[in-house]
């Protein structure tokens, strides 16, 4: 239903407007509201938010419609008002269109002509709610939705290629929160979670600032995924800096006896990027798999607080942007051959 308001000092208008509408007012489309004068719909506006739209002479006693006009803009911008005007008061027309007036109509006021232009003015007011309401839905989802998964929903495609991937170079990075289980042990649940969040928000900020993205969140780690040009140097960057700013963060308290520290892992190759998941549970990940991935995961036990390792493979075209220090074969869980390890110094 839409709520209209009619201001307007002239007290026959709320008669003709009410008989003239009644079968859209018994049917439940439109309610109408009605006022004097400027302040008295004021009054009503603050009592009745859910007012949709306003229908306002201009001439009116303590209160006009040219001063109502800019009230409303103040107030509520989103608020549409058409204005009743005398024929040929062009001037009173142009200023009450510059104050924010959406329509006009002229006086002798033609209902036929009324209908049309209200219900013009409230397909409008629905096409600004619609839009509202989707980018706040757009908001809320991406706090929980990567946006590479949020382009992918809208793509037309999107239906017929959920299960499709596609295989991608790209440079994953696991950063670990280290001993983040001592604050767990000691701390209330309602201290635990802003603080981790409070972590993971700087983590994200030196990820996105690299152009990365953030994969997932796994228990107090994060994986971030780098593709395209120079991906490697970005998510080296990206690391240096979330281990410099958790080193220089202070202990967060003698009680429990922690600071935070990261310990990362990089790893560049052959992924596959698609929707992990099944189809039939209605449950995807929108994820990076492949041994590449599986080897960066496997040497993040390797990693001790403050270490950023990569694998010597990927440091071959960036040995001349950073300092690295040889720390030989490792030999990681299920894998026939040892991989050969840098650790970043700067």
């Amino acid at each position: 239903m839409a709520k209209i308001l009619v201001v307007d000092d002239e007290a026959d208008l709320e008669v003709l407007i009410t008989q003239k509408f009644r079968r859209k007012i018994r049917a439940g489309e439109y309610a109408f509201v009605f006022a004097l004068n400027g302040r008295e719909a004021l009054d009503i506006l603050h009592e009745q938010p859910d007012i949709d739209m306003i229908l306002s002479d201009i001439n009116m006693p303590e209160m006009d419609g040219l001063t109502l006009l800019s009230k409303i803009k103040e107030q509520n911008p989103l608020l549409k008002a058409v204005i009743i005007s005398a024929y040929g008061d062009l001037e009173n027309i142009r200023t009450a269109m510059n104050r924010g007036g959406f329509d006009f109509i002229t006086k002798p006021v033609d209902f036929q002509d009324l209908e049309i232009t209200i219900e013009k003015t409230l397909q409008h007011i629905n096409q600004i709610k619609s839009t509202l309401t989707a980018m706040r839905e757009n908001n809320i989802l991406k706090m929980y939705v990567d946006e590479t998964v949020l382009n992918f929903m809208v793509g037309k495609e999107s239906e017929t290629s959920l299960m499709e991937n596609e295989t991608v170079e790209a440079t994953v990075a696991f950063v670990d929160l280290c001993g983040f289980t001592k604050i767990s042990e000691n701390e209330e649940p309602n201290v635990v979670v802003p603080l981790l969040n409070e972590y993971f928000d700087l983590m994200v900020r030196e990820i996105i600032e690299q152009k990365g993205a953030v994969d997932k969140f796994i228990g107090d780690a994060v994986m971030a995924v780098f593709k395209g040009p120079d991906q490697v140097e970005r998510a080296m960057r990206a690391c240096i800096a979330i281990r410099d700013k958790m080193n220089a963060m202070p202990m967060y308290s003698e009680k429990s006896n922690f600071s935070p520290k990261v310990s990362i892992v990089i790893n560049s190759g052959e992924m596959v990027s698609g929707n992990i998941g099944s189809r039939s549970l209605k449950r995807l990940d929108y994820t990076v798999i492949g041994d590449a991935v599986n080897v960066a995961s496997r040497l993040q036990n390797a990693a001790k607080p403050g270490q950023i390792l990569i694998l010597e493979k990927c440091a071959g075209g960036i040995s001349d942007l950073f300092t690295f220090q040889k720390l030989g074969e490792i030999i990681l869980k299920n894998k026939a051959k040892p991989v050969s390890v840098l650790e970043v110094v700067n």
